[in-house]
Order: structure tokens, then C-alpha cells, then sequence
């Protein structure tokens, strides 16, 4: 059986040390974003509280909060659905517990509020 360790620490190291291998796979129920290492062959969960999702402007210092969603969760599951392959981790802050997501097509950013962390090891 496959150990669960419930800290960020785990996702913190791996995406420290190979942010290009860590890969957003899918959204499951409970509010629960998948992700996947293929350098250290972890699988992590984050539970989420709350999804932002702000819209590039060009402008880093102002991003545009979309007001017609305050839950990004459908928008990030939507975002998946067309174009997986361009999410990755920009950023995460495990004292903070967030993690931010940005997808590299349509350029909108993902902020995750994070209420859980588990990273299984195979």
C-alpha cells in the first residue's frame, strides 16, 4: 500500500528542485487538484477552500479578478478540458497555503487556497 504523507513540504521540495516535471492532471471531487511528478514519480492532492482566477492583463501589478465567477474551480476544470498541457506551477507557499497555477494558452492564472496537502508515494 502507498504511504500518504500529509504535508506540503513534499510538493514544496519537488517543485523546488524539477518545476518542469510537475504536471496538473485532473480536478476530482471534494475540490480536490491533482498533480503529478514524472522525475519523482509522486502523486500530489491538494484540497482546495477557494479558486481565484484572474485574467492577464498585460500588467502584473493589476491582475483582473472576474466578478461574474467568484469560484475559479469551474473555470480551471474548463481550462483542462481545452488545453491540460499548458498548466503549470508558477508558484507555492506552503506557510501561506496557496499554490498558484497558470495556464499558458489562454494565460489566466489559478490561485489555489489550500486546506490540505498529501503527496502518495508509490
Amino acid at each position: 500500500m502507498a504511504e500518504i504523507i500529509r504535508s506540503g513540504a513534499f510538493l514544496q521540495q519537488c517543485w523546488s528542485v524539477h518545476p518542469l516535471c510537475l504536471k496538473v492532471k485532473r480536478v476530482e471531487p471534494e475540490r480536490i487538484v491533482v498533480l503529478t511528478c514524472s522525475s519523482c514519480r509522486m502523486v500530489h492532492r491538494v484540497t482546495t477552500d477557494a479558486v481565484t482566477r484572474q485574467d492577464a492583463t498585460g500588467d502584473s501589478t493589476s491582475p483582473v479578478i472576474d466578478p461574474a465567477q467568484p469560484d475559479g474551480l469551474p473555470a480551471l476544470k474548463n481550462c483542462m478540458g481545452t488545453h491540460v498541457s499548458a498548466l503549470s506551477v508558477r508558484e507555492m507557499d506552503v506557510f501561506e497555503d496557496a499554490l498558484w497555477v497558470r495556464c499558458a494558452e489562454c494565460r489566466a492564472q489559478y490561485d489555489l487556497t489550500v486546506s490540505q496537502f498529501e503527496t502518495h508515494q508509490k
